[in-house]
């Protein structure tokens, strides 16, 4: 072995101490295991539609499979330098650090136990790896994936002059010509290894120029292979081991350490979308049943697709868009190389409802393949939803007789890293942030690249979300991620966004590149189903007589009394049985009429200021009551909030609601009459009862401040005494969001312009920590300074990362507990000492915005760390508890917090008063 090669096999890359015996990794058998797991990754777990993004600008699968490797085995070459190898361990153990220090000057680097470096923090590894291939004359773009490694990347004047800047950090001492030689020759031999072990000669055989979509997935596959890589064991089982401090290098045996840990790791089976060549059949084989007119119709249609891009829905509620997005998943993924889906969806409600559904569709799936495959439910409360955590966790699938065709959750996929199970559910936030300046974005851009994406509700986000949703759509074009929106009550210029986001992030300039059949634009048919294909745009308008979308002709009742009087009202319509629903704006008031409801009537109320395991629980009672095959009670009252509005598949006889957007109550009435069923004879006819119209104009300081004013007067406008179903749909939703035609009135004008200014506003505050559109597919796209200003305080927290995208004010999650004398309990009785810490940390909900907005976040944080630390000391070294805020209510479920009186009840939720005294 030669000095220089025993002086690069002795650099460390992790240390530690386990179990009291000193360990280390050393800095190539890390490099290795890198390069050997991108490797794998890129051959057997990414798929062909992200290689294909990939791939441009490289003259072979060859070419980028090595430039791939080159990355993994070059990507951490900043440790090779004094500034890392003098850091101290994170554990603070001396011993080990001066014994790694002292072998390093065995092996020739005179002084380095000695040496002094005033600015070591000026040149964190990633940084310093980037610096020195910058110095080799590697191209700028390659050199901002080394730097970006740990999840931002760094500025180009960041590098440009940093080892002239820094030189002992880089060569142990600024003037001693010998020591610069020597770690000079040291970093040029780690880099001859990495070449070498990628397939390359030299570093001129490096491409010469990647696009910036390119880098990202790039950036975004590096960091996942190091993560892999670092990991050194994912339940019991071994992945990558630091060695004994006694072992080197050489004794390491890199192949089977390599192939035990992709065993240990990868226990989820992939799924490869087959061809659809029957829409039928797939449709008896996936649901027991034979497709409605327009689902054949759209699913033949998008089966038809070569080169899929962005496809857009609208078709009536209830018609059954799930089952088109589903199927067209499977003809997507197989006709684009994806392998992989993420359906996004309003609210953690409808998620859940839609998690259950799009799980038996995948086990349909894994056991027609005979395969695990793993499924991941994305939101804050995911734990509570039943059918996610009974699934079983991937590290207890080790035995070979299990039964196959099941889904799995591996735990490995987890915080930041959820996105890159292949099957995901969750709210729309995730992929909102696609498009937020955050750490670690790479790892969200590369999990979407490789999946089918389906967007439920399209038209339930306001313009601020709508902001990140047409630059996440943008990102999702330059990746040709196929994108599946769906709708019943989609306004045309929203469609036409969609589109052009979609075609800018694919093309760029793209309006010489695309052709339109005529009038695109101004189509409103209903349904109407508009897609991509290629370089092509197309409609499908005809759906025969359509005979399999339920008519519905809905009688419009305006109701302006008083709250008594509405639950009077209900309680008469439903006197002979039947079930109805009342959709209001605010938690509030849906407490309030909940609370005049004799207690002999059977009720059931549905918000968001419910404890997590308790909404969970409600959601699914709901459901399995008046969900398609429910168990009806002869007579019941559903109150609720918009959770009510969107994807849940639930059906009353009669409906009152708030007044709302026309597309809003056009949805709401979607869960009136919904299935084909025996109703009361006084129920018989589809009815709504529209609350909160006094007058023209004026709609109630709480729906205006939710609605604005505009919409609502449209809407009201509008409303007619009767509205066909489906017939009615579309051109009402048109009519209210078309502001070209407004009628002629001195209110509204002036409303108008109110809406128009806070549309403004909301855009531009969104784009404050937007990423840039994508530097578009033939140019050279460096990712230096991609995430500059970026949200910072968002990446380790999912509250603040959704209030981010949601322009939502700022709120507080905390723990709910009550005071029972001396003892400690959750809400339903259990104490804390015979509670296990899982449960207890479940116990979640978020304080009303209102009870925080008049007081200081921070501060009201501060106050309850204090109060959490005083009361439950044992939490800050529980891995659950770890960093909860705890609230306590007294023994009547009542408390006081910053001048507001708190209260929770299992029928209502959590209620708030303002308190005079403090």
């Amino acid at each position: 072995m030669t000095n220089i090669k025993r002086m690069a096999y002795s650099l460390w890359a992790k240390k530690n101490v386990q179990d009291g015996q000193p360990m280390w990794l050393p800095l190539i058998v890390h490099l290795m295991d890198t390069k050997n797991v991108i490797g794998w990754l890129y051959n057997h777990w990414i798929d062909d539609g992200q290689r294909e993004v990939m791939r441009e600008n490289f003259d072979s699968e060859e070419e980028l499979l090595k430039f791939v490797r080159f990355l993994g085995a070059v990507h951490d070459i900043g440790k090779a330098t004094p500034a890392f190898q003098t850091k101290k361990s994170y554990i603070r153990d001396d011993e080990l650090d001066d014994y790694l220090v002292r072998r390093l000057v065995e092996s020739g680097l005179d002084g380095l136990d000695s040496v002094e470096l005033g600015n070591r923090r000026e040149s964190p590894h990633n940084l310093a790896g980037e610096a020195l291939l910058y110095n080799w004359r590697v191209s700028e773009e390659i050199c901002a994936i080394i730097g970006g490694h740990h999840g931002k990347p760094f500025n180009f004047w960041d590098v440009r002059n940093q080892i002239e800047n820094y030189t002992s950090n880089y060569f142990q001492d600024d003037n001693d010509r010998n020591l610069r030689e020597k770690w000079s020759d040291i970093q040029k031999f780690i880099l001859d290894e990495a070449l070498n072990a990628s397939g390359y000669d030299s570093l001129s055989n490096l491409p010469d120029k990647i696009g910036q979509p390119q880098a990202v997935l790039f950036e975004g596959l590096l960091i996942m292979a190091d993560w892999l890589s670092s990991s050194e064991y994912i339940g019991d089982n071994l992945m990558f081991p630091l060695i004994n401090i006694e072992d080197s290098a050489v004794d390491v045996d890199l192949d089977s350490r390599y192939h035990s840990a992709i065993m240990n790791w990868n226990r989820d089976d992939m799924v490869q979308f087959m061809h659809v060549s029957n829409v039928e059949s797939n449709y008896e084989k996936r649901w027991g049943f034979k497709p409605r007119n327009v689902q054949h119709i759209m699913s033949d249609a998008i089966g038809r697709l070569i080169d899929p891009g962005i496809i857009v829905i609208e078709a009536p509620m209830g018609i059954g868009k799930t089952e088109i997005a589903l199927t067209a998943a499977e003809q997507l993924g197989y006709s684009s190389g994806r392998d992989g889906l993420y359906i996004g969806l309003p609210t953690q409600a409808t998620t859940n409802a839609m998690f259950d559904r799009v799980n038996e569709w995948l086990e349909n799936i894994a056991e027609e393949e005979n395969e695990h495959v793993s499924i991941k439910l994305m939101h804050g409360k995911s734990m509570f939803n039943q059918t996610y955590s009974n699934l079983p966790h991937a590290e207890n699938i080790v035995d070979e007789d299990d039964d196959s065709g099941t889904v799995i959750v591996n735990s490995w996929f987890s915080g930041k890293k959820s996105i890159l199970t292949k099957f995901t559910v969750g709210t729309i936030d995730n992929l909102l942030l696609m498009g937020l300046k955050q750490k670690h974005l790479f790892l969200r851009h590369f999990g979407f690249s490789g999946k089918v994406v389906v967007i439920d509700e399209a038209h339930a986000y306001d313009a601020y979300m709508n902001s990140y949703l047409y630059k996440a759509i943008e990102w999702l074009g330059a990746y040709h991620v196929p994108v599946v929106v769906l709708s019943a009550t989609l306004p045309k210029d929203k469609r036409i966004k969609l589109f052009g986001s979609y075609l800018r992030g694919k093309f760029g300039k793209w309006k010489d590149k695309v052709i339109f059949p005529d009038n695109w634009e101004s189509e409103e048919a209903y349904p109407l189903l508009s897609y991509l294909d290629g370089t092509h745009v197309g409609q499908v308008t005809d759906f025969g007589n359509a005979d399999a979308v339920q008519k519905k002709s809905v009688h419009i009742h305006r109701l302006d009394v008083s709250d008594e009087e509405i639950i009077e009202n209900v309680l008469e319509m439903t006197r002979d049985g039947g079930i109805a629903g009342i959709i209001v704006n605010t938690v509030k008031r849906a407490q309030k009429l909940a609370e005049l409801v004799p207690g002999d009537v059977k009720l059931m109320v549905l918000h968001s200021a419910f404890l997590a395991p308790d909404r969970a629980k409600k959601e699914k009672k709901l459901q399995d009551t008046i969900g398609k095959h429910g168990n009806r009670p002869q007579r019941m009252i559903v109150i609720g909030t918009q959770v009510l509005e969107q994807s849940l598949d639930i059906d009353f006889d009669v409906l009152y609601t708030d007044i709302a957007p026309m597309d809003l109550i056009l949805q709401r009435i979607g869960r009136l009459h919904r299935h084909d069923i025996r109703r009361p004879e006084k129920l018989a006819e589809p009815q709504t009862y529209v609350m909160g119209m006094s007058e023209f104009g004026d709609y109630g300081d709480a729906n205006e401040g939710i609605y604005g004013r505009y919409l609502l007067m449209k809407t009201d406008y509008y409303l007619k005494d009767r509205i066909n179903i489906p017939e009615d749909i579309s051109p009402l939703v048109q009519k209210i969001y078309r502001e070209d035609d407004d009628f002629c009135n001195e209110g509204l004008e002036k409303a108008r312009r109110e809406f128009q200014g806070k549309k403004e506003k909301a855009k531009r505050n969104a784009s404050a920590f937007q990423i840039a559109s994508p530097v578009y597919p033939g140019r050279k796209g460096s990712i230096h300074g991609w995430l500059n200003r970026d949200k910072a305080d968002v990446s380790n927290s999912e509250q603040r990362a959704s209030a981010a995208v949601r322009d939502i004010d700022e709120t507080i999650e905390v723990v709910l507990l009550k005071r029972n004398g001396d003892d400690y309990e959750i809400l339903d009785g259990g104490k804390l000492s015979d509670t296990d810490s899982k449960r207890i940390a479940g116990q979640l909900i978020r304080i009303p915005s209102a009870v925080i907005s008049e007081y200081n976040i921070d501060k009201a944080i501060r106050k309850l760390e204090k109060k959490t630390r005083i009361l439950f000391p044992e939490w800050e070294d529980d891995v659950w508890l770890k960093g909860s805020l705890a609230m306590v209510l007294d023994d009547n479920l009542k408390a006081d917090f910053n001048g507001w009186h708190l209260g929770y009840s299992d029928k209502c939720g959590l209620s708030y008063e303002r308190n005079d005294v403090d």
